[in-house]
């Protein structure tokens, strides 16, 4: 459990630290400037795919429950920014290779976090509708006609611990 919680407290940091990553390591390992042009796409791609992530992941009702990411996540994010920090050392000959890994495990990654969403919404989807009965009963006003009536929402309450 501590390892999920790590990485859901990691999310937030993560789009500023693997974007400074690349600058970084492409200035001490010399990348080059043949490689600016990448860099100018990469490092804004980064970040804001790492905040669609951060966004995706903690919007899921479980996530915010119990402030731990799922495992899936933890393969996923751990897959993804360890391409990614691979891209930053700019090796010769495993360099688009490594951008490739890296550019695919950012789209699998999308898709994993709405896969996990829609089906997290699925499921909540679900439980709101055992949770709110639709009923008629007659008015009680003296003014309305017996045969007339209103309709009520009857909400349950459960305890979601238990």
């Amino acid at each position: 459990m501590w390892l999920r919680q790590a990485f859901f407290r990691w999310l937030v940091p993560a789009a500023f630290v693997l974007p400074l990553w690349l600058l970084i390591g492409w200035g001490v390992f010399q990348g080059g400037w043949s490689i600016v042009w990448v860099l100018l796409m990469a490092v804004p791609s980064v970040f804001a795919g790492q905040l669609l992530l951060t966004l995706l992941t903690r919007s899921r009702p479980s996530v915010r429950a119990e402030r731990a990411v799922s495992w899936w996540d933890v393969g996923g994010f751990t897959l993804w920014h360890a391409l990614t920090i691979a891209v930053g050392f700019f090796i010769d000959g495993a360099f688009g290779w490594l951008l490739t890994g890296a550019i695919l495990a950012g789209i699998a990654l999308i898709w994993l976090q709405l896969w996990q969403l829609w089906n997290e919404a699925k499921g909540s989807g679900a439980r709101l509708r055992e949770t709110i009965s639709w009923s008629t009963v007659p008015a009680a006003d003296d003014n309305v006609p017996p045969t007339r009536a209103h309709e009520v929402i009857v909400i349950r309450e459960n305890d979601a611990r238990g």
